[in-house]
């Protein structure tokens, strides 16, 4: 008996490797020290500059979103989701990314989807001028269902100790600027998919004319970064605070930056819950709470910005190309919740 025999093929391993090679370098900044192989990833903190920098890390993975994926065979923008959900995390202690790591586990290793994911995650880190300094593809027969993989990323960011955003500046009168959302993000996947696998029956490739798309194409947008249009506004200490949507929805996440004795009030009619959020709510019967506490409902990103810096705030993120923004609440005196009108 052999390795490959036993459901390991060493030789798609570096087929991998030899194939994502030139994607990860076509992602390297000044400070990579090192190439795609190494033991470890070599980064020159130097390089990137600042005064007096902080490193912020964090790391996460695309939950059930890729079930959708895997159902769709279509692997090119999960790497994309990964990526951009971990910019959006250092992001909101005002952190710029400088370099990114993958970890892709799955049963038998195909190599034109491992190029497919990477290939996703190399576009992402290029638009975030993040480098794709190495990750881990690890083949584990046996362990994963046909066709199925899991996927993960760990990011480092850095940012001046004088511009990290813990929420200690978050005051009573701080508006609340919400930034929309590309679809689902990557969170509440195991409640849509319930809906719409499970509960509706339908397929991937149905359409769903109040959608204008098919299912599949719409639980699969990807994450949206918020990196361009927000940062320059961090630096220029424009911001008090930022909550990135994600599981938990505005319910749980917004109260995650808020310091003691403030609470969030978020007016629901100020913008216009996109249809897809609808839909699934009608569809699945969802309760009003729950909705509220597991889909981002159409905001990717909550700032906190003072009162009289709104309307400039407003004015740079629309020069920016954010021209949607719109104030949806206010900070108010409480116990670090949000409460809905």
């Amino acid at each position: 008996m052999d390795y490959k025999s036993s459901g390991v093929d060493i030789d798609a391993g570096h087929e991998v490797v030899r194939r994502i090679r030139g994607l990860a370098k076509g992602t390297f900044t000044p400070g990579v020290l090192s190439d795609i192989g190494s033991f470890g990833g070599l980064f020159h903190l130097q390089a990137a500059g600042g005064t007096d920098p902080v490193l912020v890390a964090s790391a996460d993975g695309v939950g059930t979103k890729l079930k959708v994926a895997f159902m769709m065979n279509r692997h090119t923008t999960i790497g994309e989701d990964l990526v951009n959900h971990c910019v959006n995390d250092i992001l909101v202690q005002g952190a710029r990314p400088l370099f990114f790591l993958d970890y892709l586990a799955t049963g038998t290793l195909t190599p034109d989807v491992a190029v497919d994911i990477v290939d996703g995650l190399a576009r992402a880190c290029r638009a975030n001028g993040c480098a794709l300094l190495g990750g881990e593809t690890a083949e584990m027969p046996g362990f994963y269902a046909n066709r199925e993989y899991d996927l993960a990323g760990f990011i480092v960011g850095m940012v001046e100790r004088g511009q990290v955003l813990t929420g200690e500046r978050i005051r009573v009168g701080d508006a609340l600027i919400g930034l929309p959302s590309s679809g689902l993000h990557t969170n509440g996947y195991s409640l849509a998919r319930r809906i719409v696998f499970d509960t509706l029956m339908m397929g991937v490739h149905d359409h769903i004319p109040e959608l204008g798309c098919g299912i599949g194409d719409a639980l699969l947008r990807p994450h949206r970064s918020y990196l361009a249009p927000v940062l320059p506004l961090v630096r220029d200490g424009l911001i008090h605070g930022m909550a990135h949507i994600t599981g938990g929805g505005l319910t749980d996440n917004v109260p995650r930056v808020l310091p003691e004795g403030t609470a969030a009030r978020i007016d629901r009619s100020s913008w216009d819950v996109p249809a897809l959020f609808t839909w699934l709510v009608t569809r699945g019967d969802v309760p009003d709470e729950d909705a509220w506490r597991t889909f981002n409902m159409g905001i990717g990103l909550v700032l906190v910005v003072p009162a009289q810096e709104v309307n400039h705030v407003l004015e740079r993120l629309a020069e920016a190309g954010e021209s949607e923004g719109r104030v949806i609440g206010e900070i108010v005196a409480g116990e670090q919740r949000v409460v809905y009108v």
